[in-house]
């Protein structure tokens, strides 16, 4: 089924679970086997006992970290996973979904993670394949690590007793928790970007609003899909989840729809900004236009003056006169001063 030198690769994480408790774990099948035939046919073992067992408490959990197209055949091949589903779970820009049949539920998320370096959003992609006895996540990306998910549902028996569901639970609130801090995050770069719009110092601030209208839309992109899904949650009348877990999942729900009207507002309020901006450079410049506009009327008046008495001409005014190239200077001075003064009250100066 697979060979020990993808073991560590390939695949994450391995629990067998049974009436909440950890029955076998990763780290004990790669202790017990040396040989990877073995490895491999105990792990198949593996996934037909929980299939096979009446038990609503035992299940496989197998967590895969970007699997080949071979690799997740295999795994297909021995669960009965739908073809359909496996290639989405495959395809890294599949659009966020949930699908149930009966007790079987594929579920598909997009993994965020806010970079503080940077000030972006990391995106990554974790499939889920939930049916009777098994629970496969297959996590593409850099993003999305379940180690802590997994932990806390072992160290929680009360929910492992409820079946695979609970890891779709566990997995499920990590993913909505990591929206809602990526949300807050982005809501502080707002705060800082609306600050820095509606400040008397001046700067362009459209590039940073750009970008930040990007990570917005990367997490618009997460969360929407999941809006009409945690509807169908909260429905009092909804039999998809089982009356012990609805709780848990009426609380993601409640998350889903804080972060669903955090990111509408981001986006308006991001459209407000950018208007702003725009505006405000544009009257930044007109401003500048206005001043190189007076600067060039007041430097225009001595130019004027010396030009005309650059003229090669004998009878000029004053021109052998003693005091002509006093009463010529104070003339400009003086016309300048007022032009100042007059572009000065008028604000263009």
């Amino acid at each position: 089924m697979w060979v020990r030198a993808r073991m560590a690769t390939v695949i994450r994480g391995l629990g067998f679970y049974r009436n909440g408790e950890v029955v076998v774990s990763r780290d004990d099948l790669m202790a017990a086997h040396s040989n990877d035939a073995d490895l491999s046919e105990h792990i198949t073992q593996l996934l037909r006992e929980a299939r096979q067992d009446p038990d609503p408490s035992t299940f496989i959990w197998l967590g895969l970290y970007q699997p080949t197209p071979a690799e997740m055949a295999v795994v297909a091949e021995e669960l009965g996973l739908p073809y359909l589903q496996v290639e989405d779970a495959l395809n890294v820009r599949q659009r966020a979904k949930v699908e149930s049949n009966n007790d079987e539920w594929f579920l598909l998320f997009k993994v965020l993670r806010y970079v503080e370096e940077t000030s972006d959003v990391e995106t990554g992609q974790i499939s889920m394949f939930v049916g009777d006895g098994f629970v496969v996540t297959v996590r593409y990306g850099g993003v999305g690590e379940l180690v802590e998910a997994r932990q806390r549902l072992e160290r929680s028996p009360h929910l492992l007793e409820q079946g695979a569901l609970s890891v779709a639970y566990v997995v499920l609130d990590t993913i909505v928790d990591g929206y809602t801090y990526v949300a807050d995050e982005i809501e502080r770069d707002i705060d800082m970007i609306q600050e820095s719009v509606f400040s008397p110092v001046r700067s362009d601030d459209s590039e940073s609003i750009y970008r930040l209208k990007r990570e917005v839309l990367e997490l618009k992109r997460a969360i929407s899909p999941l809006v009409p899904v945690a509807q169908s949650l909260i429905d009092p009348g909804s039999t998809i989840v089982p009356a012990e877990l609805k709780p848990y999942f009426r609380d993601i729900a409640d998350h889903v729809f804080r972060v669903s009207d955090q990111v509408e507002g981001f986006d308006n309020l991001l459209g407000t900004l950018l208007s702003a901006s725009t505006q405000r450079l544009d009257l930044q410049q007109n401003s500048d236009m206005r001043k190189i506009s007076a600067w060039v009327a007041i430097a225009a008046v001595p130019t004027m003056i010396a030009g005309i008495y650059g003229m090669n001409f004998d009878n000029i005014p004053e021109l052998h006169w003693e005091y002509g190239y006093f009463m010529v200077i104070g003339l400009m001075l003086t016309a300048c001063g007022l032009m100042f003064r007059a572009f000065k009250r008028s604000g263009w100066l």
